[in-house]
């Protein structure tokens, strides 16, 4: 563009019909100023382009008076304002600045000595055609501008549709990929448990019979025997929780107020936890009753708020917080906490997964497959220092969720509410 109006200037200057200093220095200027205009910020804004406006037209006027008045053959020149002023401004604005434009050009008509000059009638026709050529031509590009305008904003408006189609994609495979993990695994999970039973059951007869049978004076006999039996207590409990992963949820949704799930919630672990952490609720009026699994959900909380108040240091706070969006629920669970490390972020729903060193991994997986279950998502946001928020998203609806079959095929069980971890 610099290099157009350089070369425009510099031909107007050299095959123009006038050679004066004043010309090819008004020439030169427009042209220059037309390059800077675009280059500067302080030009982009309502203002500027007004200003830009003003100074172009006073440059063309100073060469159309430098060179004859209203005889002068750069009456065209008027172009230049009105043609860089329609894209950028509205239709209205458009014809206001080629009215003052034409006008400014007919103003040259106070400079002509009316005692020795006059203007014949074929020349009035043609000073009323060049009026009224400067509207009409800023009219039609400012048409020509809205139309491109209008088809970039079509253009920016599916290429945003795409990249939220693209993200709804990338987080489907996700899920899918989550999904086929959780298959593999808990198809393993069952299968390894069921095998671990039969021999944590027969350690634990043997560990009982071993404590009947020692005598009282073999006193470290008697607590190897306690100790191996109440370790095969925590295995087997440990195994069960496997199985818990491994069948599919028996989801049975009922319509129900989902601020007395999380009250309820919040009083189980404020009675497990007392006096760590502060636990605020901020609940929205405009979420009313719709259709959810308390119990499965009430689970979901529980983890989540165990989670948060664990990763708070003492005397913080967590917050509880819902509000309705188009047609979902959103729950956010927010802490004060040290945060989760980026690296991280992507593996925390993977079973097995923990960065606790008595953790086992399973919780935030059966959460994520719970609110999967819901036809929902679930999300984290987390900066190092500066804590997380879980963001739980729920259907706004009274329609019961689906239930698919797990890959295991074993039988559906209820779900018990159990520790979690990261």
């Amino acid at each position: 563009m610099a290099v157009a109006w350089l070369l425009f200037s510099g031909l107007m200057a050299v095959l123009g019909p006038y050679h004066t200093p004043t010309a090819i220095s008004l020439l030169l200027a427009i042209g220059l100023f037309q390059i800077v205009a675009s280059r500067l910020a302080s030009f982009r804004s309502t203002s500027g382009q007004v200003a830009s406006f003003a100074i172009t037209l006073v440059l063309c006027y100073l060469l159309m008076y430098s060179t004859g008045g209203i005889e002068s053959s750069y009456y065209w020149m008027l172009l230049v304002p009105v043609i860089t002023a329609a894209p950028v401004f509205s239709l209205l604005g458009t014809l206001i600045a080629a009215t003052v434009a034409a006008g400014s050009y007919l103003s040259l008509l106070a400079f002509i000595n009316w005692k020795t000059q006059f203007i014949p009638p074929d020349q009035v026709r043609e000073l009323v055609f060049r009026g009224l050529t400067l509207p009409f031509l800023g009219y039609l590009t400012n048409q020509l501008a809205e139309g491109t305008r209008a088809e970039a904003r079509k253009a920016q408006a599916a290429a945003e549709q795409l990249a939220v189609a693209n993200q709804q994609l990338l987080e489907a495979e996700a899920v899918v990929r989550r999904t086929e993990r959780l298959a593999a695994i808990g198809q393993m999970s069952a299968g390894l448990a069921h095998e671990l039973r039969n021999p944590l059951g027969t350690i634990k007869t043997s560990a009982e019979m071993l404590t009947r049978s020692v005598s009282s004076e073999s006193a470290i006999a008697k607590e190897m025997a306690e100790f191996i039996s109440s370790e095969v207590d925590r295995t087997n409990t440990l195994v069960t929780r496997f199985l818990d992963f491994a069948r599919p949820l028996a989801v049975r949704p009922q319509r129900g107020d989902i601020t007395q799930v999380i009250d309820r919630t919040v009083t189980d672990v404020e009675r497990n936890y007392p006096g760590q952490v502060s636990i605020y609720r901020n609940y929205s009026p405009d979420v009313g009753l719709f259709s959810f699994d308390p119990d499965l959900i009430e689970r979901v909380f529980y983890n989540l708020l165990v989670n948060a108040v664990q990763a708070s240091p003492p005397r913080s706070s967590v917050t509880v917080k819902t509000r309705l969006e188009d047609d979902t629920v959103e729950v956010s669970i927010i802490d004060r906490g040290s945060g989760i490390d980026p690296k991280n972020l992507e593996s925390i729903f993977n079973p097995f997964f923990t960065t606790k060193s008595q953790g086992v991994g399973l919780g935030l997986a059966i959460v994520s497959r719970i609110v999967d279950e819901h036809g929902g998502r679930i999300v984290v946001e987390s900066e190092p220092g500066s804590g997380s928020v879980f963001r739980v998203s729920l259907p706004y609806s009274e329609v019961p969720p689906v239930t698919m079959p797990n890959a295991t095929g074993a039988p559906e069980v209820s779900v018990e509410r159990s520790h979690t971890d990261h």
